[in-house]
């Protein structure tokens, strides 16, 4: 009996895990779903020719009750998702807030302007408040709901990545080798190991991912009409965490008057890039000030192959200041550049979403041509400053 007992219970696990059942005259049968394309399908056939030719006629036959129930719901399968098998989903909590969500959204991307998910949990929020709804939380998951609902995803161009030399492995392991005989013979501490680089920015900042239609096969992004105009951002840190002070590379010819935030240095470039000027600048006014600099610590500075970075007059002032350069093989920022690897790109994301938060801003200044005037330096400088932080 023991043994029956077991055989029956392994049939029935059997039976769940390959989803059979047993209808009621005893036979066994699959138990089969089918998508809303299909539904759609035996239902106008069935309006035809009726119900039972419907069954007998369909590759994988429902039932003749089941095409009765499906013909009931012919107006909302026509209206949901066609690759779906089901109807079944929870009523939205606050629909006037979706509706006015997905309303905002189009109005944004039918003029060109990037919308991020960030920017739509904003102005959920701000609208939620607006309609002193009190439980909305605006989480990441009610705007991914908010998504599949209406057909929305993250639309993004494409970008081209940095190609690996020939023999990077052996050029990668020789350069760690380097560094790690470098720490040994001199004993850094690991406060005095440093990196910089250079981030390349423009006064327009909008991203280059927007929400969109699925369907949409020309995602158009509205420009504003600053986005050529460049400045640089550059950026260092410490192997410990400490982060130095920002310096702004702006392409003009004078310093600008405007009040520049503290714990920001300011420097100016004919196109607005880092040249011997601006590197002997952020070693005077950045690097020479990091934690362990006034007790002349030796210390490592990790840095590009850029032109402005292996200069004489850069060597000279790194060698009075006690800094070792470590110049990271050409081709091999991707890989070795702490900075570049997982710094970077959160800081450009920052930036989007102080600039996003300027352009939504009411209050702008409009050029005869009917554009929004370019930020001011204080601005940008006060940008800079909160994404870093």
């Amino acid at each position: 009996m023991c043994v029956v007992t077991f055989l029956q219970t392994v049939i029935k696990e059997l039976n769940l895990k390959f989803k059979i059942k047993e209808n009621p005259h005893g036979s066994k049968e699959r138990r089969l779903s089918y998508s809303i394309a299909f539904k759609i399908e035996v239902v106008n056939y069935a309006e035809k020719h009726g119900n039972w030719a419907a069954e007998r006629c369909s590759g994988s036959p429902p039932t003749e009750k089941m095409i009765r129930e499906w013909r009931k719901q012919k107006k909302d399968l026509i209206k949901a998702d066609k690759h779906k098998k089901a109807l079944c989903s929870c009523a939205p909590k606050w629909p006037k807030l979706e509706e006015y969500v997905k309303d905002w959204i189009t109005d944004y991307r039918k003029n060109g302007i990037v919308v991020s998910t960030k920017m739509i949990l904003i102005e959920a929020r701000r609208l939620a408040i607006e309609m002193s709804i009190t439980d909305f939380a605006g989480t990441s998951s009610w705007c991914e709901k908010l998504f599949r609902k209406n057909g929305l995803c993250m639309r993004t161009k494409t970008t081209v990545v940095q190609k690996l030399p020939r023999e990077y492995k052996r050029k990668f392991i020789e350069f760690r080798k380097h560094v790690i005989n470098i720490r040994k013979k001199l004993c850094f501490e690991i406060g005095q190991l440093g990196n910089m680089d250079e981030v390349p920015l423009t006064l327009g900042v909008p991203s280059n991912k927007t929400v969109d239609v699925k369907s949409a096969k020309a995602i158009m992004i509205k420009a504003y009409g600053n986005e050529e105009t460049r400045y640089t951002v550059v950026l260092a840190c410490c192997a410990d965490g400490t982060k130095l002070p920002p310096l702004l590379i702006f392409k003009r010819k004078t310093l600008p008057k405007d009040v520049i935030p503290h714990g920001i240095s300011v420097h100016v470039h004919s196109k607005g890039w880092m040249d011997g000027e601006g590197m002997k600048l952020w070693l005077e006014k950045v690097w020479s000030k990091h934690p362990g600099s006034l007790l002349k610590k030796p210390s490592l500075l990790l840095c590009d192959q850029f032109k402005a970075h292996v200069t004489e007059s850069t060597k000279k002032l790194a060698t009075k200041l006690k800094t070792h350069l470590a110049v990271i093989p050409g081709g091999l920022t991707s890989q070795l550049q702490p900075l570049d690897i997982s710094v970077n790109m959160p800081f450009k994301g920052f930036m989007h979403e102080e600039w996003a938060k300027w352009i939504e801003a009411p209050t702008h200044h409009i050029t005869p041509a009917g554009r929004v005037k370019r930020p001011s330096i204080s601005n940008v400088c006060k940008w800079v400053k909160n994404s870093w932080q």
